[in-house]
């Protein structure tokens, strides 16, 4: 009998593990030790862009998108008329200039403008830990302002 209750103890616990599921569909996890791959190939995109900057994206989804981006210079004004940005800021400083008017935008995809500026909007200084939600239609643009790089995890909302 006590060969029975010891074999019942040592099964339990790998049926548990048996019993696992695999993660959901559209489940991902980004460690930070997965995301610091990506550093070598965007620092070299980034020198190579006219822009100075370099996008990784991680994930698409229909209804949200997750990518990476590294930046070294001033971003382009950008204006969406469909999605919203959540901003992750890994690492760096940057001033986002939200809101105001873009002026001279130029359509570069459908429901996107970029290019051209921005007219009033505020600036809000941001750093890494900060999170930042950009709603659909408001005209925003980062300045490096002096620093060298700027990083950050960003989550694109669909279908406003």
């Amino acid at each position: 009998m006590r060969k029975y209750w010891f074999w019942c103890a040592l099964a339990i616990p790998l049926l548990g593990v048996a019993a696992q599921e695999a993660a959901p569909p559209g489940f991902e996890q980004w460690t930070s030790t997965s995301l610091r791959q990506y550093d070598q190939k965007m620092h070299a995109d980034a020198a190579t862009d006219p822009h100075h900057f370099a996008v990784e994206l991680l994930a698409d989804f229909p209804n949200d998108s997750a990518m990476l981006v590294h930046r070294e210079a001033d971003g382009q004004a950008e204006w969406h008329e469909t999605q919203a940005d959540v901003f992750f800021v890994q690492s760096g400083s940057a001033t986002l200039v939200v809101g105001g008017t873009l002026v001279n935008g130029e359509t570069v995809g459908p429901h996107e403008k970029r290019n051209g500026t921005i007219q009033g909007g505020v600036r809000q200084k941001i750093s890494a830990g900060d999170v930042v939600r950009i709603p659909p239609r408001v005209p925003h643009q980062l300045l490096l302002e002096g620093s060298h790089e700027f990083n950050y995890f960003v989550i694109k909302i669909k279908g406003y």
